[in-house]
């Protein structure tokens, strides 16, 4: 499961990519549990209707139907890029100390416990989904006996955007920490990822969204959500060992 990553370093990625103006300064380049890094989520709703306002005459179906013929769908709300802390921070802690020890072991979520695991249901329920844009993440490759470091991306070398949660703790005091996590799925089958990480544990991969899914990920219902739960196809991957991960 992925506890470091490699951050978008081009401006022009993230407008081209996710839609999104890029954030100044641009996050750094390893990202790592604890660092500050940028995700994207759902924008602010529309204004609700004024209930103030004098009420209409309600006209009958013939002038609904004549008047919304040629109507535009409703826009979806927009994308919102935020700064926020890597290792979520679940509402419910008590102090900033705790917050320090829980986000580094949360910054990936299962999949399949979302709406049993503690840590993760209130933002999951509350549909608190995000977009995590990064280039790459990175894996340990152990099938020698000893550890090396991998670099996994897309093979077009385009952004990936995976899936994650966010959350926003408030203390006592009045500080705030924005958080976020990645979620991740089985890849004990896949052709790829199954190569990596310890043998006798589950493999686990992050979920990578498809571009043309980005508003649907945002926008839907918790449990229509799950659909996006899937493993990113092994043939859009490319995996290259580095030198000085870290």
């Amino acid at each position: 499961m992925p506890s470091h990553y490699q951050s978008l370093t081009q401006d022009t990625l993230f407008s081209d990519a996710f839609r999104v103006s890029a954030p100044n300064p641009l996050p750094g380049r390893d990202i790592v549990p604890r660092r500050p890094a940028a995700f994207i989520r759902k924008g602010p709703a529309s204004a609700p209707l004024d209930a103030t306002a004098p009420e209409l005459a309600v006209p009958d179906a013939k002038a609904i139907a004549d008047a919304t013929a040629d109507a535009p769908a409703p826009e979806l709300p927009g994308r919102e890029l935020v700064i926020g802390q890597f290792g979520l921070v679940p509402a419910w802690v008590k102090s900033a100390s705790d917050a320090k020890l829980r986000s580094v072991k949360l910054v990936n979520a299962r999949s399949e416990t979302l709406t049993t695991s503690t840590p993760f249901r209130d933002a999951w329920l509350a549909s608190q989904r995000c977009i995590v844009p990064m280039m790459a993440f990175f894996e340990d490759d152990l099938r020698t006996g000893k550890a090396v470091p991998t670099r996994i991306a897309r093979v077009d070398g385009k952004p990936l955007g995976v899936a994650g949660l966010w959350e926003r703790w408030t203390g006592a005091e009045g500080e705030e920490i924005i958080s976020f996590t990645l979620l991740t799925v089985n890849a004990n089958s896949h052709a790829l990822m199954r190569r990596y990480q310890h043998d006798g544990n589950e493999k686990r991969m992050p979920v990578i969204l498809n571009e043309g899914s980005y508003d649907a990920w945002l926008n839907t219902t918790p449990e229509k959500a799950r659909d996006f739960m899937r493993a990113y196809p092994a043939q859009s991957l490319l995996a290259n060992p580095v030198e000085g991960k870290k």
